[in-house]
């Protein structure tokens, strides 16, 4: 102290309870080199003992505090007790300010100041003593200093340190150094009666407090009530409730740490009546309430804590430790005696802890280890802390760093190193995860915005959202919001131009940033440009005035800016680069090298519901299988980014993400490198880049990144790579090159190949293994390319060492045999492409011949049965394989005699006509003598690829397909047909009524060798002249057409034979099936026209109008006797029929013999029967007809017999059925469609054996004829 003039006045207020041990504790400065200092609020410790200090002699005094307004408003008050000018004896310094001078003996700061004073002065020299102040709030910082100074004691025996404490766990203090004396000051209280009211099992928190309120202001007496409630939104429900209850005289008041500062005033300002202050915990120690008379203490509050495993800042609601609670209740004892409610049992208090949990054993320890390893402490492992924290705590504060590039990759037991990141990071006084945005915004060219952003980000928001004015301050906040970087926020009285960024310049992709921009970070940059705007455009009272009045507070601004400017002091000098302003995607770069581990992926398939109808939120998959949701209140909670950074991870009733802007994959792996895991899967051959790729996949603390991008695999894996790409790209010929090399090699596999899979033999292919060796052998160690095979070739002076022909692809050369699988199979003077198919269980496998619609009709089946010679040994073998047991075991083994049989057909000939099977028979009857039947051969069972798919082409269009080429003919009939008829228009005719036909030849000949047969068609009511495409077909229509014709001009018949008719006869024709008795009558005239046509020779033989006027002059004349014939049949049967149909009245509906007689006569008397009954079965229709009736007559008699008859014929009637199924489709041929009418026969000879049956008949008989029309 040189200047005398200026000298303190050192003096103690008696009133305070520490001026009684002013002696007791100067002397113990003095004797020793730690003292504990124990007193609650009021006793006067904090003010007084830098006093005492240098009672004690003490020169230089440091005396630190936990929050900055205290730092300040204390050093204040011990300047006005000392009455010195602040800044001068007494100073005081905080984060990025400070009024001290070189005269400074009582020196005030927050305890973070003292710590970062450490890296420049390890020892801090320049104080004697060091006051540790409110050392029971065991912050980080007290833990950290109180462990420092412990290591520091030894090393500087002249230190005294003074540790104050409410009387909180004093006694750990104490051991902590080696059971330094402990000073217990008394405070100024008076008595509490505390109260437990616990909730019934049935009440909620709002309940207890009403009743607990009910009680309080039924109490006679002042005072205020303080209620200690866990969060804002509980303080809203309980205002509700509090208000609801009507007490007169009484009014509630917020109190909480996110209020306005006017709000938070208003507690502090006098009021009429009586007041109820509902409070965070901030009013247990931060604040002291004045007239609080009561307290009502819920027993919870939010406390911070930090998980290790979700590397989560959480504030869960909590029971608060006891000592918390005591601290409560004692703040309605400062006025009189007071009345504590705790809505919770004496029970449960006695339970909970007694102090609450150190901040060292909740919270990340980045900071602490950054400090210490710059300042070279050591371990934090063996750091004497007050309580040490877990190992847990220790390591994520470790991979914080990590995270953020500060420390060097270690091996287990190393010590700590710091990068040359980590080194600037611990020079700057703020968290290492803001410093480490600063460090990349310099690098980025975007530092000033960086400043800006971060110097925001440690300040409570300027935005204010007062109770109750919430909507319209979000209104006017969410102006800030505008996406791109462009914000309108011209308020409703301004008239500002509208804020912009600089666009981006930089090298990322365009694409890479998202509409939302800068998101919640941008916001802070939009809204301090308007402020800065304003504040030029106003004056100092107009701007405060508009702040107000957009619910902008004003401090919090000038604070961001004084914190703008120290940070911009700082980076000067640490002399980082802040020249040029970068894009918002530069910012939110720079933002997110600090929170890499706040980095979220949307997940739209998990959701949260809100209350109400609101849109679910979107939850996001954040670092280590943490799920979160974007914060109602940001500006990119109405989208869903896939990929999102946040400032801050919050747990509260859920886990929320504050603070937020989108980001992209490009953004990450610019920052996050060294900590994001990489890994290739699926190395594959790519054929658009000729090379090999992988996926790979970036994770950044389990939160995918890329989930699967190309990259090069070649890059870390040349030989994996190689062998990739020979064996996909060339052996397997996913390479598409001209290159003349790989092209003629796959030009003579591709030879090879068809070769081998025509003769099925594809063993002899060379494999894909021998072809790698092929290549793996001789191509250079270089080439695991594209690029790399032509560079490498183009370097060998003779490259025929690399060429295959179609022998060298082939195991054994020798085994080919072409000739024996020709592409050509001739039929007469036509050659049909034939084409292989090797896939074994498919159905185009085998053989496929290629015929043209036109040439169907002239191909027969059997030519085809005896395959193509590769394939006949083996159809042969087969073939007798599909023989019955009894036969098949004389030709064992089938190959040998298959194999014989050839070698004696080929040595015999006489094979033209024959079938294959035809052909085996008579082989194995010369070689065995032994007799093999038609029947017994099974050619459908042989194997698929045996038997030639046959493919039908009309043009380049495939019609139809198939194995049997008969049904194929049948079936396509018609379009061969049409198809012979367009190809000879000249000859075609259609509704004809008379012959225009010229000479019809039998045959013509068609384009391309094809013989085509014309007839005449019925078309009805005209004829026409077609193609058929055989000589079946065309005979059969030829029979039609001519008998039409032949009634189109002859005179009708019908009304001589009506004249000649009687009565009974007339009647019958009325029961009959057809539409009327004209109808009958014109087809019974269509019948007689054709039976005299067939009597009159050959009716392929009317062939030109003069045949065919013959003819009809020989049909005029007999027509109406035979008409009248035909007619005087028809009518025999329909009166039969009528008998019948009266006789199955007798029977039951369900009676078989019923069912059986209705099918029966169903069958002989159907529409038309007439002219589609053949000759000579029409004559006996009657016959049939009325020995149905015969047969009821005589089951009336003897029902036994008739069922046996009925199943005989049920047996006949099933082979018959089969043996028609098995017809091509089409009309049946005369031979078959005989074998019904030898049924009926049969039938008369079972049911009516007094009547005569027109041929010889019996069930073998029948079976007879099935058979070989089979």
């Amino acid at each position: 102290m040189t200047d005398t003039t200026r000298q303190p006045r050192i003096h103690f207020d008696e009133s305070l309870p520490i001026s009684a041990e002013v002696t007791t504790i100067a002397n113990l400065i003095r004797e020793h080199q730690v003292v504990v200092v124990a007193g609650e609020t009021g006793s006067g410790k904090t003010t007084q003992l830098p006093k005492i200090c240098l009672l004690a002699g003490r020169e230089h005094i440091a005396h630190t505090q936990p929050r900055r307004i205290a730092a300040r408003t204390v050093a204040q008050r011990i300047a006005d007790e000392c009455e010195v000018e602040l800044g001068d004896f007494v100073g005081y310094q905080v984060r990025f300010t400070r009024r001290t001078s070189k005269a400074t003996r009582i020196k005030l700061m927050t305890d973070g100041v003292l710590l970062s004073e450490l890296t420049r002065d390890k020892d801090l020299t320049r104080y004697d003593t060091i006051i540790i102040d409110e050392a029971h709030e065991r912050s980080l910082n007290i833990d950290f200093l109180l462990g420092y100074l412990k290591q520091l004691l030894p090393r500087r025996p002249e230190l005294r340190v003074i540790v104050t404490s409410a009387t909180i766990d004093t006694r750990r203090f104490s051991e902590h150094f080696s059971d330094a004396p402990v000073v217990e000051v008394s405070g100024r209280t008076y008595p509490v009666d505390i109260r437990y009211q616990p909730l019934a099992d049935d009440a909620d928190e709002l309940d207890g407090l009403t009743s607990a309120m009910k009680e309080l202001a039924a109490e006679s007496g002042t005072g205020d009530v303080l209620v200690f409630l866990s969060g804002e939104r509980e303080i809203r429900d309980a205002a509700e409730a509090i208000n609801g209850l009507r007490l007169r005289g009484w009014e509630t008041t917020p109190l909480y740490a996110r209020l306005s500062a006017e709000e938070q005033q208003r507690v502090f300002q006098p009021h009429p009546g009586r007041r109820v202050v509902l409070a965070t915990n901030v009013a247990e120690t931060s604040i002291t309430v004045p007239g609080i008379r009561y307290v009502i203490d819920v027993g919870t509050a939010r406390i911070s804590r930090y998980s290790a495993r979700t590397k989560v800042q959480r504030l869960p609601i909590e029971p608060v430790s006891q000592a918390s609670a005591n601290q409560r209740a004692g703040r309605c004892g400062r006025l009189g005696p007071g009345i504590a409610i705790r809505l919770y049992s004496q029970e449960d208090f006695e339970s909970r802890p007694r102090f609450t949990e150190p901040e060292i054993l909740r919270t990340n320890l980045a900071t602490v280890i950054l400090q210490m390893t710059e300042a070279g402490l050591g371990d934090i492992e063996a750091f004497p802390f007050v309580e040490a924290p877990i190992d847990a705590q220790i390591s994520d504060g470790v991979r914080v760093l990590a995270e953020l590039g500060a420390i060097h990759p270690r091996k287990r037991h190393d010590h700590l190193r710091l990068t040359r990141t980590g080194r600037t990071l611990a020079r700057l006084p703020i968290d290492p995860r803001l410093g480490r945005m600063l460090l990349e915004g310099s690098r980025r060219g975007c530092l000033r915005q960086m400043q800006v952003v971060v110097a925001g980000l440690t300040i409570p928001d300027v935005r204010e959202r007062p109770t109750e004015q919430q909507q319209k301050a979000d209104d006017l906040h969410r102006r800030f919001w505008t996406p791109g970087g462009a914000v309108d926020a011209t308020p409703p009285e301004a008239d500002a131009q509208p804020l912009r960024h600089t666009a981006h310049t930089g090298t990322r992709k365009e694409a890479s940033q998202t509409s939302l921009e800068g998101g919640d970070f941008e916001t802070l940059l939009n809204v301090w440009e308007y402020l800065q705007k304003r504040r030029k455009e106003l004056s100092g009272n107009a701007f405060r005035r508009m702040c107000r009045q957009e619910y902008l507070h004003f401090v919090r601004f000038r604070e961001w800016e004084d914190l703008v400017t120290q940070l911009r002091e700082v980076c000067r000098e640490l002399e980082m680069d802040a020249r040029g302003t970068g894009s918002m995607g530069d910012v939110v770069t720079c933002l997110l090298s600090g929170l890499l581990s706040n980095v979220g992926l949307a997940e739209p398939e998990r959701v949260a519901k809100k209350p109400g109808k609101r849109k679910p939120l979107v939850e996001y998959l954040g670092a280590r299988g943490a799920h979160f949701a974007i914060q109602p209140g940001s500006s990119l909670a109405r989208s869903t980014p896939p990929l999102v950074m946040a400032y801050e991870l919050v747990e509260t009733s859920r886990l929320w993400a504050r603070t937020v802007t989108a980001i992209t994959p490009e953004m990450v792996e610019a920052v996050g490198e060294h900590v994001l895991t990489r890994t290739l899967s699926e190395p594959h051959f790519s054929a658009r880049s000729a090379s090999v790729v992988a996926n790979e996949r970036l994770t950044l603390f389990g939160v995918p990144i890329v989930a699967g991008r190309p990259t090069s695999y070649a890059s870390g894996h040349p030989e994996e790579a190689r062998e990739i790409f020979i064996r996909t790209g060339i052996v397997e010929g996913e390479w598409d090159t001209r290159h003349p090399i790989v092209a003629a090699n796959r030009f003579a596999l591709e030879e090879a190949q068809t070769l081998t899979d025509r003769m099925r033999r594809p063993d002899l292919l060379l494999s894909d293994d021998e072809l790698f060796t092929f290549w793996d052998q001789r191509l250079g160690a270089e080439v695991v390319s594209g690029a790399t095979f032509e560079s490498w070739v183009r370097g060998q002076a003779d490259d025929s060492f690399l060429r295959l022909t179609p022998a060298d692809c082939v195991s054994d050369p020798g085994e080919l045999r072409v000739a024996d699988f020709p592409d050509r199979w001739e039929v007469g003077r036509h050659e049909l492409p034939v084409a292989y198919v090797f896939e074994p269980g498919a159905g185009r496998d085998g053989v496929t011949i290629t015929v043209a619609l036109e040439l169907l009709n002239q191909l027969e089946q059997t030519p085809f049965t005896w395959q193509v010679p590769g394939l006949r040994r083996e159809l042969a073998t087969a073939l007798l394989r599909s023989l019955p047991k009894a036969i098949r075991t004389k030709f064992v083994p089938a190959p040998d005699w298959a194999g014989r049989a050839l070698v004696w057909l080929d040595a015999n000939g006489g094979t033209e006509g024959e079938s294959l099977p035809q052909a085996l028979a008579r082989a194995l009857r010369a070689l065995t003598g032994e007799l093999v039947p038609p029947e017994a051969w099974q050619p459908s069972t042989v194997d698929g690829h045996l038997r030639p798919t046959f493919v039908v082409m009309d043009g380049s269009k495939e019609v139809a397909r198939g194995t049997d080429l008969d049904e194929l003919r049948v079936t396509l009939a018609p379009k061969v047909s049409a198809k012979l008829t367009r190809s000879a228009k000249r000859i075609s005719a259609t509704g004809q009524t008379r012959w225009t036909f010229g000479t019809v030849a039998p045959s013509v000949q068609l384009s391309g060798g094809v013989v085509g047969y014309p007839a005449l068609v019925d078309e009805t009511a005209s004829v026409g002249l077609v193609v058929a495409e055989s000589v079946q077909r065309a005979s059969h229509e030829h029979v039609r057409g001519l008998r039409r014709l032949l009634t189109l001009v002859n005179p009708s018949p019908v009304r001589w034979v009506v004249s000649h008719m009687s009565n009974q006869e007339k009647l019958a024709l009325g029961a009959s099936s057809y539409a009327s008795v004209p109808d009958l009558l014109a087809d019974a005239w269509l019948k007689a026209s054709q039976q005299l046509l067939l009597e009159s020779g050959s009716p392929d033989d009317v062939r030109d109008e003069a045949t065919f006027t013959r003819i009809a002059e020989l049909v005029r004349a007999d027509c109406p006797a035979r008409t009248q014939a035909v007619v005087r049949v028809a009518a025999q049967t329909l009166t039969a029929q009528g008998e019948v149909e009266r006789a199955l009245q007798m029977f039951p509906p369900q009676d078989p013999l019923r069912i059986d007689v209705t099918e029966q006569l169903a069958n002989l008397t159907f529409t038309r029967f007439i002219s589609a009954t053949p000759d000579p079965w029409f004559d006996r229709l009657p016959v049939y007809v009325r020995a149905m009736t015969v047969r009821m007559q005589g089951a009336l008699k003897s029902r036994s017999r008739d069922d046996r008859a009925r199943l005989e014929i049920e047996g006949v009637e099933v082979d018959y059925a089969a043996l028609c199924d098995a017809q091509p489709p089409g009309p049946l041929s005369p031979a078959v469609e005989e074998i019904a009418f030898l049924i009926e026969e049969l039938r008369v000879g079972l049911f009516a054996q007094g009547v005569r049956t027109a041929v010889p008949v019996s069930p073998k008989r029948v079976r007879q004829a099935i058979a070989a029309a089979r």
